[in-house]
């Protein structure tokens, strides 16, 4: 069933009917040739739940994937006719079990995310996999978010590709306070929706969270003091 024939069932006389058109399940482009250029800590990481100290040396950007314009994916005019919750509801239902993450946040949230990814651009964070965790890497330049395994990262460098896409869509932040999130899971073998869910609330809350922030801000600014092991005591995961 696509949108439209859901939206017609479940709200029958509202404007919400409309509001969203055709498919956004089309396969994402292919990894491009346009890099995002963005210096990375080299200095010496303590990796101490490890117990050894290990040396990264980070490579520069991504490969850029093409992101879809919100106006591809919802008829603009008819959802500035819904109210936040219809709007909010709708996006969540459309987007489950299609291979993407659906979120959602106000103007004040996202502003303060921005705020704080500019000059921490980076970050590290544990996916936890029943026994154990990978870790991630995390690079945001909003209104787009790119996590890809670190040591896939580590090993390709620029060629690395990304696991999970984030697109924060701002058209309805002044009418609504609203701000759209769509995540894309770009390897499903790599990565599961459930999983890419709990990775966008982790990495959302180190950045907004005053407390985490402070660890975004060491790796990023002063990172021969970083410790992956407070990621993981902020997490409460297990250092072994």
């Amino acid at each position: 069933m696509n949108l439209c024939c859901w939206c017609l069932q479940k709200y029958p006389a509202s404007a919400a009917a409309a509001a969203f058109h055709g498919s956004i399940c089309s396969p994402l482009p292919p990894l491009g040739t346009d890099l995002v250029q963005q210096g990375l800590p080299s200095e010496v990481v303590k990796w101490t739940y490890l117990g050894v100290c290990r040396a990264l040396s980070f490579a520069t950007g991504y490969s850029a994937l093409q992101p879809k314009s919100l106006d591809s994916i919802i008829d603009l005019q008819r959802a500035e006719t819904l109210s936040s919750e219809d709007l909010i509801t709708i996006w969540n239902e459309y987007h489950l079990g299609r291979g993407h993450i659906h979120a959602s946040m106000k103007r004040s949230l996202y502003n303060l995310l921005v705020q704080r990814t500019n000059p921490c651009q980076h970050f590290v964070v544990p996916l936890w996999r029943g026994s154990g965790y990978t870790t991630m890497f995390v690079q945001a330049r909003l209104p787009h978010m790119l996590i890809t395994g670190l040591e896939d990262y580590k090993a390709r460098g620029t060629q690395a590709a990304p696991y999970l896409t984030v697109t924060y869509y701002t058209e309805f932040a002044s009418s609504k306070d609203v701000v759209l999130i769509r995540g894309d899971i770009v390897l499903p073998s790599k990565l599961e929706d459930e999983e890419g869910r709990r990775l966008l609330e982790t990495m959302h809350s180190f950045y907004l969270n005053d407390e985490r922030y402070k660890l975004v801000e060491r790796f990023n600014k002063d990172t021969h003091e970083f410790e992956f092991k407070d990621v993981l005591r902020a997490l409460d995961i297990p250092i072994g």
